[in-house]
């Protein structure tokens, strides 16, 4: 049947079967090279997030790197050392047990000090929010602490369907004044559809497992003490920026801080609060 063959005589039937088997060992070797190249652009990309995240991480002020559980009162002290992410904390589990032991009905009455925070939702420190959609899939946006925060951007910059997001890697970018902001990613996971700011959302994701990952991301009763820890840290911020109050009359958060407040250098002032050192 092959060339190599003692014997061998060419016909029309050898010179399709060779065709044919070259071109699907060519499509195999393709798919092959194209799998294994895209696993290692993937690697590094993943590796570089890591890297990138664990410096940035320990440029943030100790204020910005408190505890989830010191935020809301189950402990005095706890500065996290695990990057913000519980999934690796041994000690978590502990305080979630301590809580379910202790817990007490939720005030509905008591709000987020003017802020929409939808209790459907779980909250990434850098002011994301994720959707599980029971499906294996998640929808992602902004909270509205980093919607003021960043106002109303001249370009939002949203990963193409397809592209790999990391936890705490890079998620998106908003860009305004010509100042570019990063957004970290809340959860891993692929890509599949682009959303805006006027949808309420921003991402559509497959999560890697199948169903997101989120054990590090805050819910329930610990987003009200996690916003009064922001809004603390952003009256402090500006007051130590020369600017005064950040909250407008009736102690409600400005709607646009970059509108209400020229004068600050809005990527530098707001990075820290989306977790940029």
């Amino acid at each position: 049947m092959f060339p190599w063959v003692y014997g061998f005589k060419w016909s029309a039937g050898h010179l399709i079967f060779l065709s044919v088997f070259f071109s699907v060992l060519g499509t195999v070797s393709g798919s092959v090279v194209t799998a294994a190249f895209r696993s290692a652009k993937d690697l590094r990309q993943r590796t570089a997030d890591a890297m990138r995240w664990e410096m940035e991480f320990e440029e943030l002020p100790r204020k910005a790197r408190s505890c989830r559980h010191e935020i809301t009162g189950e402990v005095r002290h706890r500065t996290c050392d695990h990057e913000f992410d519980c999934r690796t904390c041994s000690v978590h589990p502990t305080f979630l047990a301590q809580a379910a032991a202790t817990s007490r009905p939720e005030d509905p009455a008591a709000g987020t000090f003017g802020l929409a925070m939808p209790t459907d939702r779980l909250y990434h420190r850098g002011h994301a929010w994720v959707k599980p959609e029971g499906d294996g899939t998640c929808t992602i946006g902004l909270d509205d602490f980093g919607a003021r925060l960043v106002g109303t951007p001249d370009a939002v910059e949203l990963p193409l369907p397809g592209t790999h997001l990391n936890a705490n890697g890079t998620g998106w970018h908003f860009v305004r004044g010509g100042e570019r902001l990063r957004i970290l990613s809340p959860v891993d996971g692929e890509v599949l559809k682009q959303g805006s700011m006027d949808q309420g959302w921003l991402l559509r994701v497959r999560a890697d497992d199948s169903e997101p990952a989120t054990r590090h991301l805050l819910r329930g009763g610990e987003v009200r003490p996690w916003i009064m820890h922001e809004l603390e840290r952003l009256e402090f911020s500006l007051g130590s920026s020369g600017v005064g109050a950040t909250l407008a009359d009736g102690g409600e958060m400005v709607s646009d801080l970059r509108a209400a407040y020229p004068g600050v250098a809005w990527e530098s002032f707001c990075s820290p609060f989306f977790l940029e050192g």
